[in-house]
């Protein structure tokens, strides 16, 4: 369980960004991580606002992100391995409809949960 939640403010310029809030007072520092296609992205920066509990995220997406398919981009709480948020670009041809955003997403998601599990299994051994 996150200790975090984080709300998407504007998508702007190849720039996501977000508001992450913390849920606990005193929660600590976030830790976050960006994947796409279970890389990590680079550039991401996380700034604390003025008010306590509150940072501003920004996830640069990359030059290798942009072309025809869809491409699904994870924004993870690092310390809860949980995921907070996540976005998807489709470019090339659109069809009405369109489901593959989502499938990619449930895959994003299961490998997170695969992971989890076998990091679960080691550990309990």
């Amino acid at each position: 369980m996150s200790y975090f939640e984080l709300t998407k403010t504007r998508f702007k310029e190849g720039v996501w960004e977000g508001l992450l809030t913390a849920k606990v007072k005193d929660s600590g520092a976030p830790e976050i991580a960006v994947t796409l296609r279970d890389q990590p992205v680079r550039g991401v920066t996380v700034t604390e606002t003025s008010q306590a509990g509150r940072w501003v995220v920004e996830i640069p997406v990359p030059v290798e992100a942009v072309g025809d398919g869809v491409q699904t981009f994870l924004i993870l709480d690092a310390n809860a391995d949980t995921v907070l948020e996540s976005f998807t670009l489709i470019a090339g041809e659109v069809l009405g409809d369109d489901i593959r955003a989502e499938v990619e997403l449930l895959r994003a998601e299961l490998d997170m949960l695969k992971r989890a599990f076998r990091r679960h299994c080691l550990e309990t051994m």
